[in-house]
């Protein structure tokens, strides 16, 4: 077989090519992360200062220095948790009762498989601000629909 269809184990973990912000902030807005985000953030740039030198890992570093330079760090508000805000997992729920979940977290954070969107998305947007209970509309792409936020929650 041929050397490149063989991969040596190199004894460290694969690490994805770093890549561009996957959302642009908007001019002047501050570069927020959950606790939660920054920790992940502090543990990945320890782990890549460990690995062997290379471009992708000089990046990487200089990526992840850079997010948490300029980052802010917001812990989740106070109780009651009666009102969405940054870090909250919102559950809402369209007019034919199915139920969606969102996690609004900072632009460095966003994890579309886990539904964590940036605070800046759309869905963010309409969200934010709204109380437990609240009917607020959204445009989809498949048209325009009211979601009603079923509940609220918050990471420690």
């Amino acid at each position: 077989m041929s050397k490149a269809f063989t991969r040596e184990d190199s004894g460290v973990p694969e690490q994805p090519e770093a890549i561009e912000r996957a959302v642009t902030l908007p001019e002047g807005a501050r570069n927020y992360l959950t606790p939660g985000g920054a920790a992940r953030m502090q543990a990945e740039l320890q782990d890549w200062q460990k690995t062997e030198r290379s471009p992708a890992r000089d990046r990487r570093i200089d990526e992840l220095q850079s997010i948490l330079q300029s980052a802010e760090v917001l812990p989740p508000p106070p109780e009651p948790h009666d009102r969405v805000r940054f870090g909250a997992t919102v559950t809402v729920r369209d007019p034919q009762g199915e139920e969606s979940r969102y996690r609004i977290v900072g632009a460095d954070e966003i994890d579309l498989d886990r539904d964590w969107v940036s605070w800046v998305s759309p869905i963010a947007r309409a969200l934010l601000n709204a109380r437990l209970g609240q009917r607020v509309r959204f445009k989809f792409p498949s048209g325009e629909t009211e979601l009603e936020v079923v509940r609220i929650e918050y990471q420690a």
